[in-house]
């Protein structure tokens, strides 16, 4: 990749993955993130499956763009969007049958997923295809990597594993990622619950918003070091 391609999908890569997070900032999907982010591979299937159909949406709808009218292009998008999630969840029924009914109501639920419809509408609809990939490429990983952290931080705290079932979703040969992190524990039912997923999601909120002003303030100190030195 070309320095001037970095240039280029540097922004999408960092608001995918940080800046504009899914939940970390724009605070969507977070029912289906509270329901189903109990364990870590909970939230790694979903998160996967999101992801896919957050791809292929914006694909789709940066090819269809110079032939769809404004008019009816949100309509179009949902029902890409909807052609997308029903594949998905026959495939995941298929193939992956003891994921889909753990997942279970949440993989049609994508559908209504705000974050999904909302990256097609104000981006791949009005940018070219390679970068409404990237886009939903990264705000896919985004919304993965935090219903995955979220999963794991509520099953190590609520039960004492890490990844149970991962078999389920990787296959037999990633039963190594399954963990017993903390041997003989009881378990704590309140942070498996919703309300669980309400105190650990505030914590991270929390821990976000003080590294971004963390990470601000180095970088003015460090500006005006540099100030004081040059003058």
């Amino acid at each position: 990749m070309t320095e001037e391609k970095k240039h280029r999908y540097s922004p999408i890569i960092r608001n995918g993955l940080w800046d504009n997070n899914i939940v970390l900032k724009q605070s969507l999907a977070l029912c289906p993130l509270l329901a189903v982010t109990s364990s870590a591979t909970n939230g790694l299937g979903l998160g996967l499956a999101t992801t896919a159909v957050m791809i292929m949406a914006n694909l789709m709808s940066a090819l269809a763009s110079g032939i769809i009218s404004k008019a009816v292009r949100i309509p179009v998008n949902v029902i890409i969007i909807a052609t997308l999630v029903t594949l998905i969840d026959a495939i995941l029924n298929a193939w992956l049958h003891p994921l889909h009914k753990v997942l279970g109501l949440f993989i049609p639920l994508i559908v209504t997923n705000c974050a999904i419809l909302g990256r097609v509408e104000s981006f791949a609809s009005k940018n070219a295809i390679l970068p409404s990939v990237v886009d939903g490429i990264f705000m896919g990983i985004g919304f993965t990597w935090v219903l995955t952290v979220l999963g794991g931080i509520r099953e190590i705290l609520g039960s004492g594993t890490l990844f149970s079932n991962a078999s389920l979703l990787l296959g037999h040969y990633f039963s190594f990622l399954e963990v017993t992190v903390i041997p003989d524990y009881r378990g704590l039912l309140l942070i498996i619950l919703p309300p669980g997923g309400f105190l650990i999601i505030g914590a991270v909120l929390a821990i976000k918003q003080k590294a971004e002003v963390m990470i601000k303030q180095s970088a003015e100190t460090v500006s005006i070091t540099v100030e004081g030195e040059q003058s």
